[in-house]
């Protein structure tokens, strides 16, 4: 949260202030942030499974500009490739001979 543009620099007045900023922060991550660990797609775009297809048309766009330009790129254009798992803070497993734990 305290990353995004509007995320505020002084206490909220009270609970109701809070609330409100938190919901329209919610409506904007889910519904106009494109998210670059899903291809900058939105979170609801991806819960819609509407991703596949964008990425899809985006591939599409992609080749056909590195066809017309190619001295524009110098590599392959952006991996556009759908996303099959995502997660959050996903648990890493660290073994150590001294101490095996599983985060």
């Amino acid at each position: 949260m305290k990353y995004t543009p509007t995320y505020p620099n002084q206490p909220f007045k009270g609970l109701t202030e809070a609330r409100e900023w938190v919901q329209g922060f919610a409506q904007w991550y889910n519904n106009k942030h494109r998210h670059s660990a899903i291809r900058y797609v939105t979170p609801s775009q991806r819960h819609r499974g509407e991703d596949p297809e964008i990425l899809a048309q985006r591939k599409r766009i992609y080749d056909a500009a590195k066809q017309r330009n190619p001295a524009r790129w110098s590599g392959e254009t952006r991996n556009w490739n759908w996303i099959k798992e995502v997660w959050l803070n996903r648990k890493r497993q660290r073994i150590s001979p001294l101490n095996p734990i599983s985060e």
